[in-house]
Order: structure tokens, then C-alpha cells, then sequence
């Protein structure tokens, strides 16, 4: 099984958890008291740093409930094997009401997932495909 090493930078918060066995995401904890106003864009502070291995990536992303109750909404979620810095996650609140964030509570989750990396290579031209060039909606609702 993949090890993540989690350092506390703050000794009183929680560390990431899965709320249940067979979880993709683990649960991020706010190591802090604050309130996200409405339209408001804020950097929550998690209180840790983690050591992602090599060929894999954490991906934050939102918790259902608080997307669907309280409109909010993770951005900038891309945390590299190689960052050993504070994790935190960007979240805006897309609700009419300000969320009261509290410490050691479910801010959001990450999905620790493989990657491939690819050699870029630059061309004149690309092959044809069945789509082409149709994108935002060319393939129809029905």
C-alpha cells in the first residue's frame, strides 16, 4: 500500500483521514477559525505538509455536502509529489449566506492519483479526427 507522510505544522489540528474503508478522497480538516463571505475567495490553512511519492499527485477536490448545502467551491487543487510546503485549499463561497469555517472541520478532500508524465513535442499539424474541431456543446444534449 502507498505511504503519504504527513507533517503537522500546527500541533492541535487533524490529520487527513478516510471517513470510510474504500474512500477515494481523504477528508482535509481547516486548522483555522474563519468565515468565507458570500463571493468571497479565501485560502483555508489545513495546518500540514505531506510527502506525496514520486509518479503520483494529491488532487483537492470539493465535499458534496458543502458544494450542494453551502455552495462551496475548491479551486487550484494540484498539490506535486515534489511541494513539501503548508497544504491549502482555495475555496469560494458561490452562496447568498457567509460559512463559518471551524477548526478540525471537513474542508474538502484529496484524491491521491497516478501520473504520467509525456514528452512534449511541438508539429505543424495535427491528425484529423472524427470530432474535429467541435467542442462546447457540438455533440448535442440528447
Amino acid at each position: 500500500m502507498l505511504k503519504i507522510k504527513i507533517q503537522k505544522t500546527n500541533p492541535d489540528i487533524k490529520i487527513p483521514s478516510y471517513a470510510h474503508p474504500g474512500d477515494a478522497g481523504m477528508d482535509l480538516y481547516s486548522a483555522e477559525n474563519t468565515v468565507i463571505k458570500p463571493g468571497e475567495r479565501k485560502v483555508i490553512s489545513t495546518g500540514i505538509k505531506m510527502e506525496i511519492p514520486s509518479g503520483y499527485v494529491g488532487l483537492i477536490w470539493d465535499k458534496s455536502g458543502l458544494a450542494s448545502k453551502h455552495g462551496l467551491k475548491t479551486m487550484a487543487g494540484v498539490i506535486d509529489s515534489i511541494y513539501r510546503g503548508e497544504v491549502g485549499v482555495v475555496m469560494i463561497n458561490l452562496d447568498d449566506q457567509e460559512y463559518q469555517v471551524e477548526k478540525n472541520t471537513k474542508i474538502a478532500q484529496m484524491l491521491i492519483q497516478k501520473i504520467e508524465s509525456v514528452e512534449i513535442e511541438e508539429v505543424e499539424n495535427l491528425e484529423d479526427s472524427s470530432r474535429g474541431e467541435g467542442g462546447f456543446g457540438s455533440s448535442g444534449l440528447k
